[in-house]
């Protein structure tokens, strides 16, 4: 059984930074894709950042127009841990994030965390 668990959300200022984790759990094998979607009321789900490929022959980051030079995605393989490094947040930041790993044919989700940026 895989878990993915987000955590870091919370209320920001505008021009402030967070770091969002997701921890998985479990076995996972065949990674195809690790990203970060965020999802907001009344708008679709965004892919934010993510990771494709795999984790033998690498992988390419991609980000969202809206978020390049301001958020950064990384993991740490030994803590089985992913992150996004969000800089230079905006109230248009504003969303429920949740992280996703697509793997052995499925696909996992996490429960989200609330991201809110407001003065």
């Amino acid at each position: 059984q895989v878990q993915l668990v987000e955590s870091g959300g919370g209320l920001v200022q505008p021009g402030g930074s967070l770091r969002l984790s997701c921890a998985a759990s479990g076995s996972i094998f065949s990674i195809n894709a690790m990203n970060w979607y965020r999802q907001a009321p009344g708008k679709e789900r965004e892919l934010v950042a993510g990771f494709t490929g795999a984790l033998s022959s690498g992988f390419k980051t991609n980000y969202a127009d809206s978020v390049k030079g301001r958020f950064t995605i990384s993991g740490d393989i030994a803590k089985r841990t992913m992150y996004l490094q969000m800089n230079g947040l905006k109230p248009e930041d504003t969303a429920v994030y949740h992280c996703n790993i697509r793997a052995m044919g499925r696909e996992y989700w996490g429960q989200g965390t609330q991201v809110t940026v407001s003065s």
